[in-house]
């Protein structure tokens, strides 16, 4: 092997030097190359009490992780040799027109997760042409919403309450702000035991104890946000002392039928989808109703611990309903990769709710603009992968999904 001194001119290729970024938050962002990437960074720069009100789920959690484990026991099975130069991840959904496969879920108290909470969402799903979905439970007010989203789309979350009447105002209002979907939800008969709220003492708002100050003492920022800007005010309610369990008990209405559902669709002008269902055979009756569209979901794993995975329940309801109802999906989903397999086994639709925050708390609107570009950067390379070009190209024969938790056998007594 001849070797020889290196000249300047040959080294000066080789070398490159990345210009600085001198904005934190941009720095940090930019380092994120995975939804879970800021979920770290969102643990690092939140209180405890808060990021695990965010995290967190019921009970043993279960639910939760199942529905993750779910996506990753998938296996994909691309076509090659096709031209997925140009890639289209465009769709029509409840009658308008969405850029990416996915949209912003409705999330409760979201301005505490961090101070810009629903407007950075609003805003952000606005520039990558996406819906927003303002919880009963969300702290920016539905004609605030309106007003800094005024050209995207604005779905607004219901939980029924026990005062109806107050539950029905706030129908009204957001279709006099124009927002064109109604999710209802109907997973939540009674609040979820929600075991890391409780060690933590979560109360709205965050109160101040000897815990939360130690807490804060490397988290000056998120305090110093909290603190200085506007208080937390509700969608739904103007003011509550207490726990955040006690609050969901004394508002929701666990008398709630399919009676009270098809009255709510006959109130609201706009497209009406349930939000919730988590069985075959609910499926079944909800359509039946006439609504929209049906989201399979959990709630997150945040209410019933050991519910059905709705990744695992896709594509019998598919097969059964799809051409009765759009049907979406959430629970579980941390990648692009997630969203497309959705979309192959018969989703419509899908919606993210902690992939969303983790990115509100890793660096306000930026982060979830950053949250929005992963998925969508995922999805579009994923698509490439498989061999599609469009989303009406995926079927059900690019995916398999992997047993892992399969139903036992029933033993059938020999009665002779």
């Amino acid at each position: 092997m001849k070797r020889q001194i290196p000249k300047l001119h040959d080294l000066a290729p080789l070398l490159q030097f990345k210009k600085p970024q001198f904005n934190r938050t941009k720095r940090r962002l930019a380092a994120a190359l995975t939804i879970e990437d800021l979920r770290v960074i969102a643990k690092r720069r939140t209180p405890r009490a808060v990021f695990d009100y965010t995290d967190g789920s019921a009970e043993a959690e279960l639910s939760i992780a199942r529905a993750r484990q779910a996506f990753s026991d998938i296996e994909f099975h691309p076509s090659v040799l096709r031209d997925v130069s140009e890639v289209s991840t465009s769709r029509q959904v409840l009658g308008g027109l969405v850029a990416q496969p996915f949209g912003i879920a409705p999330t409760g108290f979201t301005r505490m997760m961090q101070t810009e909470g629903e407007y950075a969402g609003a805003r952000a799903a606005c520039r990558a042409g996406i819906p927003f979905s303002l919880s009963t439970m969300g702290t920016a007010s539905i004609e605030d919403v309106a007003r800094v989203n005024p050209h995207g789309r604005n779905w607004f979350q219901l939980y029924m309450w026990k005062d109806r009447d107050r539950s029905m105002s706030l129908v009204e209002r957001a279709a006099a702000a124009g927002y064109d979907t109604l999710l209802v939800t109907v997973d939540v008969p009674v609040a979820g035991a929600r075991l890391r709220d409780k060690r933590n003492g979560m109360s709205i708002p965050p109160a101040l104890t000897a815990a939360t100050i130690l807490d804060a003492l490397p988290r000056p920022a998120w305090w110093i946000d909290f603190l200085t800007t506007e208080p937390l005010a509700f969608a739904s309610l103007e003011r509550w002392s207490g726990t955040v369990a006690e609050l969901l008990d004394a508002m929701f209405d666990p008398s709630v039928t399919h009676a009270d559902l098809a009255w709510i669709r006959d109130q609201w002008p706009g497209k009406v989808v349930v939000k919730g269902v988590q069985t075959i055979a609910d499926a079944r009756e909800v359509v039946k109703l006439g609504v929209d569209g049906i989201v399979l979901s959990n709630h997150g794993g945040r209410q019933l611990d050991r519910a059905p995975v709705p990744f695992h329940l896709l594509p019998s309801v598919a097969r059964e309903l799809g051409r009765d109802t759009e049907i979406m999906l959430d629970t579980g989903i941390m990648s692009g990769a997630d969203i497309v397999a959705a979309i192959a086994l018969g989703a419509r639709f899908t919606l993210i709710g902690r992939a969303y925050l983790y990115g509100l708390m890793a660096g306000g609107e930026a982060g979830v603009d950053r949250a929005i570009a992963i998925l969508s950067e995922q999805i579009a390379r994923t698509m490439r992968l498989l061999g599609v070009t469009s989303l009406d190209e995926l079927t059900p024969r690019h995916v398999t999904q992997l047993a892992r938790l399969a139903p036992c056998p029933v033993a059938i007594e020999d009665r002779g």
